[in-house]
């Protein structure tokens, strides 16, 4: 009998273990930054080209590689980083696998240039999916270059599964982004098509939390600066210390919240449970703080090597963590709702207004009162009275005829009409009421076969949904102008997405007049919405294009129209009369698809007679 077992080529496995270090061209970016990190450069720069499909180049000044090392690096589990698997739980390194550049090579053309201090020329070394093509003896400079072109050119299959352009280039950017905010000492630039996205520099200073906050300013936006809420503890298990934003700044997007763990950045749904429990009473519903915070705990107390990604992590005391960040936010928050000016950088010479600064103290202010006036003596002061009833008289002749008492009894009795006549119509629609509501967050309603519970919020979202959707692809959905330009602050991120939208955004009724570098300037908007909703529904837009945006014109404007439908519909809670209540659910079901709100969740459920009929049976 012949063995079916044999070892794979080398080429075939790097494929395999490249499928789960390279999920999209983000994966590549993520090693290559660790990488250059972990090689003691103070400059990087990464340079992208349509998304990461035909170009990932990445330069650094760190310290290099010999012409040997160069070589060794593309071998599977060659690595520097660690030596015996008890190095694993003591890292102090990002990349430590020796998996990522293999597998980077074996699924895309590779050319690396790296020169040491110590060699007079840099070495270069061509790789194509895995075959080694060349290697020689150039010029460069100190530091190391790495090409990655064609990525996935040799698999198909997985270059076909790779998202649009724009989102694939979200996900690049998150990946540089989450190394820029954990080195606020290395200067960072990120180039895409031959455009500058990002240019940051190192920071200068030697605390800590100026360079930090500077980094994240940087990164998201000037106007971040003054929504930071500086944070910091220290304990025998944990130190913490970043920032947190006031909760009067919550935004209605979830994606500006960072945890790093020891300079690595991990997502932990438990973790963030304590960040937003810190929070409690203190947000509105559906609104997200932002946050941006770096932990420090034993490396013996954390197992960072369960996930191929490294972005999952394992604690040995999860419960007390979360008690440490809980209270240490609750802390700061608490210390911002005593002492508002928690911003350490404003003028302390602004506290006081104006000229009144060096004002010298002068006397007590002096209040004049009339000693002789008694408002209950006619006859106490003369002159205060006749003044007082001359002004009187000014005033009643515009609300009193000649007759004032027949005046004020014509007035009671048509007042008394109108009691009346209310309660004579509450009554007769009390006893037409085909409808009610059940603790202002359902409609229930009687049917031939039994009763209808419809949940109001999915139901107005879907009729809003179809009644825009129909506006805008006929005829646009109507705008009103503002008397004032209208500015609504914005991220670097959000811009890309919203130079891309908008051509749609304008068929929906916001029309841009201008796209800055953090806001856009609106010089309308819908008919439907009030200015003060503008910014929420702007953020709404923008989370729901970060997180799918398609490549066909009228799914952007299918998701700007679940977008504002989302955002206008009456929420729970909200209480309607019947008229209100019989217009929803009339509305609803003269709906093309009113079983469903837009975001797939049930809008009614009925309940047959024999429903009802066996709850009351069940002993």
């Amino acid at each position: 009998m012949s063995d079916f077992i044999r070892l794979l080529p080398d080429n075939v496995a790097n494929q395999i273990a490249a499928g789960e270090v390279v999920q999209r061209p983000a994966s590549v970016v993520k090693e290559l930054l660790e990488n250059a990190v972990d090689a003691g450069a103070t400059d990087i720069k990464l340079i992208v080209k349509d998304a990461g499909r035909s170009l990932i180049q990445l330069i650094d000044n760190g310290r290099g590689m010999s012409p040997s090392d160069a070589r060794m690096s593309f071998e599977r589990h060659a690595t520097s980083k660690i030596q015996t698997a008890n190095d694993l739980f003591n890292l102090h390194t990002n990349g430590f696998r020796g998996e990522a550049l293999a597998s980077i090579a074996a699924i895309a053309h590779v050319v690396l240039r790296t020169k040491t201090a110590g060699d007079e020329l840099a070495t270069e070394i061509r790789i194509n999916g895995g075959e080694f093509i060349s290697e020689q003896v150039v010029a460069g400079p100190v530091g190391s270059s790495f090409e990655v072109k064609n990525l996935f050119y040799n698999i198909p299959a997985r270059r076909n599964f790779l998202k649009s352009n724009s989102i694939e280039t979200r996900h690049i950017i998150d990946a540089f982004q989450r190394v820029a905010f954990t080195y606020p000492k290395i200067a960072f630039s990120f180039e895409h098509n031959g455009s500058e996205v990002f240019k940051l520099p190192a920071g200068s200073s030697k605390q800590w939390n100026s360079n930090t906050r500077q980094r994240v300013v940087n990164i998201m936006g000037k106007s971040t600066n003054e929504k930071l809420v500086p944070i910091h503890e220290e304990t025998d298990i944990l130190s913490i210390k970043g920032f947190i934003t006031k909760p009067s700044f919550a935004k209605k997007k979830k994606g500006e919240q960072f945890f790093f763990v020891n300079n690595r950045f991990i997502k932990s749904p438990y973790l963030h449970h304590a960040v937003i429990n810190a929070y409690d009473g203190l947000l509105n519903q559906g609104s997200h703080p932002s946050y941006f915070l770096y932990l420090d705990v034993p490396k013996n107390s954390v197992d960072i090597n369960i996930h191929p990604t490294k972005t999952e992590i394992k604690f040995d005391n999860e419960r007390d963590l979360y008690a440490i960040i809980r209270s240490t936010i609750k802390h700061s928050l608490g210390q911002y709702n005593v002492v508002p000016s928690l911003d350490f950088e404003r003028d302390a010479s602004l506290d006081t207004p104006y000229s009144y600064k060096d004002r010298a103290y002068v006397t007590n202010p002096v209040i004049e009162i009339d000693q002789g006036f008694n408002p209950f003596k006619e006859k106490g002061n003369t002159k205060f009275n006749k003044e007082r009833s001359a002004k009187n008289l000014q005033w009643e002749a515009l609300y009193l005829s000649d007759n004032p008492e027949n005046e004020l009894i014509e007035n009671i009795t048509v007042d008394m009409d109108n009691v009346t006549q209310d309660l004579f119509d509450e009554a007769q629609e009390a006893a037409a009421l085909k409808t009610f509501q059940v603790q202002a967050k359902f409609i229930a309603s009687s049917i031939k076969s039994g009763m209808v519970l419809i949940d109001q919020h999915a139901a107005h979202q879907r009729i809003l949904y179809e009644e825009y959707l129909a506006k805008v692809t006929m005829e646009g959905l109507g705008h009103q102008q503002l008397l004032f330009p209208l500015k609504v602050s914005i991220s670097k991120n959000d811009v890309m997405i919203i130079e891309q939208i908008r051509q749609d955004l304008n068929s929906a009724g916001f029309h841009i007049s201008e796209i800055q570098e953090e806001a856009l300037v609106l010089d309308s908007i819908p008919s439907a919405i009030a200015e003060k909703e503008v910014l929420g529904i702007i953020e709404s837009l923008i989370e729901n294009f970060r997180n799918e945006v398609p490549e066909s014109s009228f799914s952007q404007v299918d998701l700007i129209t679940k977008s504002l439908a989302k955002s206008l519909a009456i929420k729970p809670g909200t209480s309607l009369n019947n008229r209100e209540q019989e217009n929803l659910l009339n509305k609803l079901f003269s709906c093309k698809e009113p079983n469903y709100s837009p975001f797939g969740k049930k809008t009614f459920i009925t309940l047959s007679l024999n429903d009802l009929e066996e709850k009351f049976n069940l002993e």
